[in-house]
């Protein structure tokens, strides 16, 4: 662990918080596939703190077809059956079919014709939004994005997992104004935007 750096209060203490956050978290995502599985694990998260959902990440991606949304479409209720008692993810019904629900979403805006990362970025113009004041849990943009999600059939998307998205993928930069990564994520822009 290197203490030399100054992080956002949240991935101090963990090393696998720690390389989430200076790897991940608030760099610009534009991959729809990427997206989405970001968005069913923040949908797992609910309730719970993000590295149980960090740890338990490759049990997820095996356990989902490594979240390819054709594959997890086709999941049954003998599929639902054995996720429920598979240790290495969060065994809850409600969100397993949610993921499940969340991939024929996913599908069906694709068959549309709209990729799920321009929805997402249509919401801030292309280009990720720096905060400058507190960092909330909700935010008038994330209530808008979670409308639209739960018209468009997606599942565990309200206004304060998706607000976790949007920081996450990078579509709003909240590090933290003395965290070295502040400035690193304020100078990415959306790739191909």
């Amino acid at each position: 662990m290197s203490t030399s750096k100054r992080r956002c209060p949240w991935a101090e203490n963990d090393p696998l918080l720690q390389k989430y956050h200076d790897e991940e978290w608030g760099v610009p995502n534009v991959d729809s596939r990427s997206l989405w599985e970001l968005l069913m694990l923040e949908g797992f998260q609910a309730g719970l703190a993000w590295i149980t959902v960090l740890r338990k990440r490759d049990a997820f991606r095996k356990a989902f077809r490594n979240f390819d949304p054709k594959a997890v479409a086709r999941l049954g209720e003998k599929d639902i059956a054995k996720l429920l008692l598979n240790p290495g993810i969060i065994r809850s019904r409600a969100k397993i079919v949610a993921t499940i629900g969340g991939a024929h979403a996913y599908l069906a805006m694709q068959a549309n014709g709209l990729e799920l990362s321009d929805f997402a970025w249509q919401f801030v113009d292309g280009k990720p939004i720096q905060n400058h004041g507190p960092v909330t849990a909700t935010t008038p943009l994330s209530e808008t994005i979670s409308k639209q999600l739960k018209w468009r059939g997606f599942k565990f998307v309200g206004p304060t997992i998706v607000y976790a998205w949007m920081q996450a993928a990078g579509m709003v930069n909240d590090h933290s104004k003395d965290c070295f990564r502040r400035n690193l994520c304020a100078k990415l822009k959306a790739q191909g935007r």
